[in-house]
């Protein structure tokens, strides 16, 4: 995380004239599909309790030097908005980013002591595995000169929702979120394999309208055929290249459920990872010896999606009514 802040920082400045592009076009994307599968096993195994009060401090491990940061909640909550979240965002869509974090840190807690790796933490800060999270210290180098104005901005926001979750069936929920969707977000069954009832394809048809929405990526066949061999043992494509992708079964959301590639089929999780996409919601051609994947919205596509609750906002929704629509059937608890 931090051996990119500097570039973060840079990136953030492009902000002020593009106020609406969701942090997460900037960064990795932090709930990648093996990652967030994983997570959903353990939960769907077993039940996870919410707690009668809220912890002082959260153990997080600095994926870096491999310390654990005793942080508390109220401090974390503000590093992990700040990272997770443009804060050029409206205070609205930053208050449900908030208890988007609180929740997703709350089970994660719980699910803490079997995982091994992370060595006694509740989490880490790895951007790759958990949610994202700055310290105070990065916040200043990525706000520079204006760090006062913006961090007040987090903590009003973190401040107004301090104290909830959401919950489902008296549970800290699964909070999965993304940047941006394809038009309309993703059901956990069609993404993980897990059917989740309050992680339902709802529609997000704001997010066409976001910065980037739309990105094309473009192999030589070359590429591609080494790619896909080294993915797959016994892979045949043969010599038709232009045919090497057949007809791709998609989700009513677009997500590319599988496609046929030479003599194997693969999911649109498997070929996104493979060739970098930003999206399962993609299609393929082949045109002047290449082949071009044309890539809608960022992100896994499950659960709230950023851009779409940051268009929420600006329409005049309140944090409540956004986690309402892109959780379904869960409702805030007040945990202290």
């Amino acid at each position: 995380m931090k051996k990119n802040l500097m570039l973060y920082s840079f990136l953030c400045l492009l902000m002020t004239m593009i106020p609406l592009i969701p942090a997460k076009l900037f960064t990795a994307d932090q709930q990648t599909s093996a990652e967030m599968a994983e997570d959903i096993s353990e939960s769907v195994a077993e039940s996870v309790p919410t707690g009668t009060a809220e912890p002082e401090n959260y153990h997080v491990l600095d994926a870096d030097t491999g310390e654990i940061l005793e942080v508390p909640v109220r401090e974390y909550l503000i590093g992990a908005v700040g990272a997770e979240m443009p804060v050029t965002f409206e205070p609205e869509a930053l208050k449900a980013q908030a208890v988007a974090a609180h929740t997703y840190a709350e089970r994660q807690k719980e699910l803490a002591d079997r995982r091994p790796e992370l060595k006694g933490a509740d989490f880490s800060d790895d951007a790759s595995q958990y949610q994202a999270f700055y310290t105070t210290e990065e916040l200043q180098k990525l706000y520079a000169d204006k760090f006062e104005q913006n961090y007040q901005k987090l903590e009003n926001a973190v401040d107004s929702v301090l104290h909830e979750i959401l919950i489902y069936q008296d549970e800290p929920i699964i909070a999965a979120f993304h940047a941006m969707s394809g038009g309309k977000t993703e059901s956990a069954k069609n993404v993980w394999g897990s059917e989740i009832a309050y992680l339902q394809s709802v529609d997000s048809s704001a997010d066409r309208n976001a910065p980037q929405f739309e990105q094309n990526v473009s192999y030589t066949a070359e590429q591609v055929k080494d790619m896909l061999s080294a993915s797959r043992e016994g892979l045949f494509l043969g010599t038709d290249t232009e045919h090497w992708f057949g007809e791709a079964e998609c989700s009513e959301a677009g997500t590319v459920l599988q496609i046929p590639v030479g003599t194997s089929i693969f999911t649109g999780q498997e070929l996104r990872t493979i060739f970098g996409l930003r999206s399962a919601v993609f299609q393929v051609r082949y045109e002047d010896k290449n082949f071009i994947f044309t890539t809608y919205g960022y992100g896994h596509d499950v659960g709230m999606s950023q851009y779409g609750a940051n268009a929420m906002a600006v329409q005049g929704a309140d944090y409540r009514e956004i986690l309402a629509y892109y959780y379904p059937e869960t409702e805030l608890k007040t945990i202290s």
